[in-house]
């Protein structure tokens, strides 16, 4: 679920950006939902995050892995899979708020790396 709800809201994000053809909207897109790229933002979430939240991002962290993405390494994608988890554990809790709030920080995160390379 929290893969599915990160895809939407960073393309909703672009969309409202405008100005973009589908083509660009879809690499952009798929720049900040990879993995690796979530995977940036994992300490900034963590740090934020009440011991609720933590006990997500570590039982989100520690599923096994059954395939392994060629674009990351196993940590990038534990972390990834962390971040999604909460993502789907505030979207299933109706906690929109703070969604909003977990979705700022990872998109700041993703844009200082994209400043930074």
């Amino acid at each position: 679920m929290g893969d599915a709800v990160f895809e939407i809201m960073v393309r909703e994000r672009l969309v409202i950006g405008g100005g973009m053809p589908a083509g660009k909207l879809h690499q952009a897109s798929v720049r900040r939902v990879k993995a690796a790229a979530q995977a940036l933002a994992y300490q900034a979430v963590l740090e934020a995050s009440s011991q609720t939240e933590r006990e997500v991002l570590r039982r989100g962290r520690n599923v096994s892995l059954s395939r392994l993405p060629k674009s990351c390494t196993p940590d990038e994608y534990h972390k990834a899979t962390a971040i999604e988890a909460l993502l789907g554990y505030l979207y299933l809790s109706g906690e929109q708020q703070r969604l909003e709030e977990i979705f700022e920080l990872i998109n700041e995160q993703i844009a200082l790396n994209e400043e930074g390379t």
